[in-house]
């Protein structure tokens, strides 16, 4: 079934359900939690569904990067409860003290996650996250525009290719940038051989006045309304744009490219961990995962809602490619201080220079 369909058969049951449960007890009508999450990155019945169920309102706001997310926690400036970071940013957070351990028993449904998908090397002791999603990095491209010729080989070098120069959109994040000048370079994403570094800048150089602009949330509007012709961008975010444009294609890079995965977290600040857990719980309800994963479209951690997932997205390589593609992809790990720093400067002189 496709994402459009799904959609409208959610909007519609949001409207039932808001028409039949409108005589939910009040007892907790004053609870709430702040869920900070990507763009794009949950399906809104969803939410509805845990507040008609628990009366705990939630408070839903989005960020663009896990640079945005950090920051804006690190300042100060919001409190969130419910935080859905990817590995490396986990491991930093963890690191610095800002994540609480979860009580698993209010999280029984942790019990459908895979087990290739825990005690990963970001949370090795299964402590701070519960995984939600996961992906990689892919090249999306209009095939109206882009000539078959160059896409044949499914090159990295599309991102670089003059012929496009202004029709190409690029990450606006040093982490996914770089790391697709590392690819392209032969790199490791996760080096910290500061030449290397100055080697994928001078290759974004190089490559900056063939960009249109770098972009987060907005390569939606401009892949979908054709501003722009190639993009790189998360598999997910490639599958609905897809799905609402016919003309557009993806691939993961032969080079290589990130896999990434994202989990829920709760901050060690929260004022409402008990309602925190009761939605990552819910999150992991089996029907819950199913209907999120059909209007996401990102791969999915849990087993059981995996299994139940009509085979058009299940079977689909982009969503869930082969091993053979996987093999070719890196995983971030959280880099040192130094390199931090390297990277920050690096690319605050690449945006600022003309």
């Amino acid at each position: 079934m496709k994402r459009k369909i799904i959609s409208l058969l959610a909007a519609l049951f949001v409207i039932f359900s808001l028409v039949s449960c409108s005589d939910v007890g009040t007892s907790t009508d004053n609870q709430s939690i702040n869920v900070y999450n990507w763009g794009e990155y949950i399906d809104q019945s969803v939410l509805d569904e845990f507040t008609e169920q628990t009366g705990i309102k939630v408070n839903y706001t989005t960020y663009a990067s896990n640079e945005e997310m950090y920051s804006k926690i690190v300042s100060g400036a919001a409190s969130y409860d419910v935080i859905i970071p990817s590995e490396y940013m986990i491991s930093k957070m963890i690191n610095e003290d800002l994540l609480a351990e979860l009580d698993f028993d209010n999280i029984p449904n942790y019990k459908y996650i895979g087990e290739e998908y825990r005690g990963l090397s970001y949370d090795p002791e299964e402590k701070y996250s519960v995984p939600y999603t996961w992906g990689t990095v892919v090249i999306v491209y209009n095939t109206k525009y882009v000539d078959e010729e160059d896409v044949a080989d499914e090159s990295i070098d599309l991102l670089w290719n003059e012929k496009y120069a202004g029709n190409i959109l690029m990450f606006d994040n040093p982490r996914d940038a770089f790391a697709l000048a590392h690819v392209k370079l032969g790199h490791s994403m996760n080096t910290t051989n500061p030449e290397d570094w100055y080697e994928a800048a001078e290759e974004l150089k190089k490559q900056k006045p063939l960009v249109q602009a770098y972009v987060m949330d907005q390569i939606f509007d401009k892949m979908l309304n054709e501003e722009a012709y190639i993009a790189a961008y998360y598999a997910g975010d490639a599958m609905t744009m897809m799905d609402e444009n016919e003309d557009l294609a993806a691939y993961v890079p032969r080079e290589g490219a990130n896999m990434f995965f994202d989990s829920m977290c709760i901050l060690k600040n929260s004022k409402n961990k008990e309602g925190a857990e009761k939605f990552i719980n819910f999150m992991c309800e089996t029907d819950i995962a199913v209907r999120n994963a059909e209007v996401v479209w990102y791969a999915i951690p849990h087993t059981a809602a995996y299994e139940a997932l009509d085979p058009e997205q299940s079977e689909d390589p982009l969503v869930y490619p082969p091993q053979e593609i996987k093999d070719k992809c890196e995983v971030f790990i959280n880099l040192n201080e130094e390199t931090l720093i390297l990277q920050s400067e690096l690319w605050i002189n690449l945006k600022t220079q003309y």
